[in-house]
């Protein structure tokens, strides 16, 4: 007898964690975990083109809007914390001072190439393109920049080059857990992101007793140290700040 599926669709930037906790749940209970991963706004488009789905893990202004259309269980939703736009170079590289404004700028002009997801549809590159505008570095450096579909690719391309002079901007769980690149630091003060992310039970979902134990699984005690190694910073949901629109 096959086993049944649970769908999982994600933010890239809890992709690591879903997939860590997936091996034990699949065990515990006789189910596949299948996950679809990417930018916020692609998983968005995704859900509206009828993905299959059972739980969501998005961030928060999303999930919050989706309850409140009923799209998705409102008792359900469960944060699994904060999480920051980070810069990243590759692992051999020395790690440039990014401490304020002015010293990201210095580094970023420096760079051979600039590395970041999807700035019309990932919570990351959304903001980081409006960084190098507040920076008035877009117009100079837009030969260099070389956007990717979402964090995981952009980081996995910019440890393909082992550059010393590349650079790289993405969320902090994308960057902790790709070999071959470096968290150097969260964005400067001025310039920082921390986008909560939360999880629910889709309303639609087929096997919603299974997702809201898989929601329990990310988002509970049991993964605390998981989520903390990664990147999740705890949180009360609507004090992070987030990027407008970014969904």
């Amino acid at each position: 007898m096959t086993a049944p599926v649970l769908h999982v669709v994600s933010a890239g930037a809890a992709r690591a964690l879903v997939t860590a906790l997936a091996p034990a749940f699949e065990t515990a209970h006789g189910v596949r975990v299948a996950g679809t991963f990417g930018a916020v706004g692609a998983m968005r488009e995704r859900l509206a083109g009828g993905v299959p789905c059972d739980v969501l893990v998005l961030s928060a202004p999303l999930i919050d809007a989706l309850a409140r259309e009923h799209r998705v269980r409102p008792d359900s939703v469960a944060p699994l914390g904060a999480v920051h736009t980070a810069i990243a170079v590759a692992a051999v590289a020395p790690r440039p001072d990014v401490h304020d404004a002015a010293a990201l700028a210095r580094a970023l002009a420096r760079a051979s190439a600039i590395f970041f997801p999807d700035p019309a549809r990932a919570t990351a590159g959304i903001h980081f393109l409006r960084v190098l505008e507040r920076l008035d570095l877009h117009a100079a450096l837009a030969a260099r920049l070389r956007p990717f579909p979402n964090g995981a690719e952009a980081m996995a391309a910019l440890a393909a080059t082992g550059a010393s002079d590349a650079i790289g901007c993405t969320q902090a769980t994308e960057i902790r857990y790709t070999p071959g690149v470096t968290l150097v630091a969260p964005l400067p003060a001025d310039l920082e992101l921390a986008t909560v992310y939360t999880a629910a039970v889709w309303a639609g979902s087929a096997q919603p007793g299974l997702a809201r134990d898989f929601v329990d699984g990310l988002t509970g005690p049991a993964s605390a140290a998981l989520r903390d190694a990664g990147g999740f910073e705890p949180t009360q949901r609507g004090h992070a700040r987030l990027a407008p629109g970014s969904g």
